[in-house]
């Protein structure tokens, strides 16, 4: 095993007996319902990755003390809605790989992945009603909701080079730490909790899942495919001005202005995001952006100081360094 994998594990130990039921509540949902799906959920079984958004909706149930028989089915909710925005984040990105497989789009086709996704989405949902309490079911409607309404405004935003950094916060938040929080939200309130505890978890979702928004981005631009497991790249050549490139281009004079925008919008360049890297210099953008995922992550552990301290409060805190320090 790898050492990011003993890592990860080291980290969700806490909740190990409780994400091995989460990952049975998966499998279950992954069969197909006839060849053709059972092979494309086979396939999609090997994206299994982190699962950190399920694992968070346990740590967060241990460290408020809520954890319920049915914290691991909820858990297994969140990560069949993650898997599906997966698939379709990568027909929406023309991205080819993902944790070192072929993406489903790429494998079959467009049509199948969309298809895919739904799928995905509706079992999540019918499982979700399944459960003693609405409470997983409204939360994560309204979650998946915003998450839409982010892709779109995200769509809508192409080429924004003088996007304000809380727009770009706005839009970012929806698509990624809206899940995020999501997930400590329910491991804090479902099926009952604190108020306090809910608002404070959810706090700390938002902020971790965006700065992991944050580190993505850094990544696409910086990281190496074969390290980070996926197709890199992929914002500049859909057009997507993410957080170092703004950072960039806003200090940038005209002339490197004009040349950043000739390589977003330039037709038929190939390898967009190295051509970038070789106009300008982005390693000062990605300092500032990774100092705000910084900030954010300091702020989400300080949402954990009203809880008592345990072994999954501590996994939480760690949580940050994991966020901030990985590479794929």
């Amino acid at each position: 095993m790898k050492p990011k994998d003993l890592r990860l594990m080291a980290l969700l130990a806490p909740v190990k007996g409780q994400l091995e039921r989460m990952r049975e509540v998966l499998a279950e949902e992954l069969r197909g319902d006839s060849p053709a799906v059972a092979d494309m959920t086979d396939h999609l079984g090997r994206f299994k990755g982190k699962q950190l958004r399920g694992a968070v909706v346990l740590l967060a149930g241990q460290a408020t003390g809520n954890m319920s028989d049915e914290h691991a089915t909820v858990a297994a909710i969140v990560e069949l809605i993650h898997l599906a925005t997966l698939v379709h984040d990568d027909v929406l990105d023309g991205a080819d790989v993902r944790r070192r497989v072929a993406c489903v789009h790429a494998r079959w086709d467009n049509q199948v992945a969309v298809l895919l996704g739904d799928l995905l989405y509706s079992r999540a949902f019918g499982r979700s009603t399944e459960l003693s309490s609405r409470l997983c079911s409204q939360v994560l409607s309204a979650t998946t909701r915003d998450l839409c309404a982010g892709e779109i405004d995200q769509a809508a935003s192409r080429y924004h080079f003088e996007m304000s950094l809380p727009e770009y916060e706005r839009i970012a938040g929806a698509k990624t730490a809206g899940l995020y929080a999501a997930a400590a939200e329910l491991g804090a309130s479902y099926p009952g909790g604190t108020a306090e505890a809910r608002s404070l978890m959810r706090a700390y979702g938002w902020e971790m899942g965006l700065a992991f928004q944050i580190v993505d981005d850094c990544l696409d631009l910086m990281g190496d495919k074969q390290t980070v497991g996926k197709s890199v790249g992929t914002d500049v050549e859909d057009g997507k001005v993410t957080l170092p490139v703004l950072h960039v281009y806003g200090e940038a004079d005209e002339a490197t202005r004009a040349a950043i925008r000739d390589v977003y919008t330039r037709a038929g360049l190939a390898e967009r995001a190295v051509a970038l890297r070789g106009t300008c210099d982005l390693t000062a953008g990605i300092e500032r952006a990774l100092l705000r995922a910084r900030a954010l992550v300091e702020s989400a552990r300080g949402r954990l100081a009203s809880f008592p301290t345990s072994p999954a409060r501590a996994a939480l805190d760690r949580v940050g360094d994991y966020v901030l320090e990985r590479k794929w």
